[in-house]
């Protein structure tokens, strides 16, 4: 299995290789060569089975020959032994042919936790046995950071830089990044928002000598293994109702793309997925896209759903890269146009997109609403990312099955589901002395440079 660059002008990779670089180094997203398809004869065997060997069906094709069978299935299984959930991604049932697909019963209470805790066993895996060390820079709108310090704290062969936006997130999003006292963990709180976070992050994979100097490794969504890892909940999810016979819907709370084209790879692996709803917050570039093929960046405006705060999607340049028959060089122009500020679709693209994908918002209105309404009709306590993709979810249902992904617990969003319903949601126990905790963290500028600086200090401190 060979991985390929979504500007068509980097080196071919190994899975291995594809892992440990992150983004490549023209700029793109490394994605599949080929897909690898499962029959229905092979997609009907997954019923009954743990979540744990779903995965290694799911996932091995893509591995190659980066790893033999029983390691595999041993750094899946140590990814998974947090979980406090037997089911992994249990699903509720909403209303008649309405599913809520909990993805927040790991160690961050966030879907992010599935994708992080794989990524971390596959790093310590091949860094141990490389003899290496990377330094991994990541940034989050609020849950990917504490999912990545959650998985890499404490080991030895790698340091964590998190950018976040500096009062843009949640306070138990904070606290989860802030209060873990690892040494080879440091939280960065950036002036501006998620975009600003995550230019930085990409401008510093373009600088190929401080990449180079450092062993920076990304585990953002533009990491393939992330969008991976995220691919195995929807065979799991549509195989306990009734999938290969039945076909399955799916809507997807997102920002940055990454967990629905994950939804994407899924069903281009024969999964019968009908649709895929994109639900997006009041920040709803996304939604605007599919209504007018056209991209156009609006700024942020921050609401009650920071994880989905974002006007730059990374992981919508790999639909793009498929959408234009994968050209790469068809994408590197319009990434290039992106700078300006907008870019224009083609029809031919925009067909190919709307076959796969519906989309819809929720304003905060909309969402406070679906909180309140969700728990009245069915004790279901939703975070405000979960009540985005229930109300889009709602407008989409139809005779096949709909399942809608609810992203983080609601206890990591007290404020919001408060306000929406009236009740506080609880932290869980293991969790409920957090904000109590001291807090390691730096407050940083926009500003590469001083970024860069500080890193480098801090990988010789050590």
């Amino acid at each position: 299995m060979k991985y390929i660059s979504t500007r068509g002008d980097a080196p071919v990779l190994s899975f291995e290789e594809a892992m440990l670089t992150g983004l490549a180094r023209d700029g793109g997203l490394y994605v599949p060569e080929t897909i690898p398809t499962m029959s229905t004869d092979d997609i009907a065997a997954l019923a009954g089975l743990s979540y744990e060997d779903i995965a290694f069906r799911v996932m091995r094709p893509f591995v190659g020959d980066a790893f033999t069978d029983d390691e595999f299935k041993g750094i899946i299984a140590r990814a998974y032994e947090g979980f406090r959930h037997d089911a992994r991604a249990p699903l509720v049932q909403l209303g008649p042919n309405h599913f809520l697909m909990e993805l927040f019963h790991g160690p961050t209470l966030a879907f992010k936790d599935f994708a992080m805790q794989l990524i971390g066993q596959l790093f310590q895996f091949s860094l141990a046995r490389r003899n290496e060390r990377v330094t991994i820079v990541g940034a989050t709108s609020g849950d990917t950071g504490s999912a990545a310090i959650e998985a890499f704290r404490g080991l030895d062969n790698v340091d964590v830089f998190i950018l976040f936006p500096h009062g843009r997130v949640s306070d138990i999003q904070r606290k989860q990044m802030t209060t873990p006292d690892d040494a080879n963990v440091h939280a960065l709180a950036m002036d501006g928002d998620f975009d600003d976070c995550q230019a930085a992050l990409k401008d510093m994979f373009n600088d190929f000598d401080f990449r180079d100097g450092v062993r920076l490794a990304g585990v953002n969504s533009i990491n393939w293994a992330r969008v991976l890892a995220q691919v195995v909940y929807y065979f799991s999810t549509a195989v306990s109702l009734g999938a290969p016979h039945r076909k399955v819907s799916f809507t997807v709370p997102t920002g940055n793309f990454g967990d629905i084209f994950a939804g994407y790879i899924a069903k281009k692996m024969g999964l019968p997925i009908e649709r895929l709803v994109i639900a997006t917050n009041q920040n709803d570039i996304l939604h605007r896209t599919m209504d007018t093929a056209r991209y156009t960046k609006e700024g942020v405006v921050p609401s009650i759903s920071p994880s989905m705060d974002i006007q730059v999607s990374s992981n919508f340049e790999r639909a793009l890269f498929d959408a234009y028959g994968r050209d790469g060089n068809a994408v590197a122009q319009l990434m290039d146009e992106l700078k300006g500020g907008a870019f224009a679709i083609s029809q031919g693209a925009m067909e190919t997109l709307r076959d796969h994908f519906d989309s819809g918002r929720a304003s905060e209105d909309e969402t406070m609403a679906t909180i309140a309404s969700a728990y009245v009709g069915t004790g279901e306590i939703l975070c405000p990312h979960s009540a985005v993709g229930v109300k889009v979810g709602n407008e989409n249902l139809s005779s096949t099955p709909m399942v809608t992904l609810a992203t983080a617990h609601p206890a990591k969003f007290p404020d919001a589901v408060e306000k929406a319903m009236g009740q506080r949601p609880a932290l869980p126990p293991h969790m409920a002395d957090m904000m109590d905790k001291p807090e390691r963290v730096t407050r940083v500028p926009n500003d590469l440079g001083h970024l860069q600086a500080l890193i480098k200090d801090r990988i010789a401190a050590r």
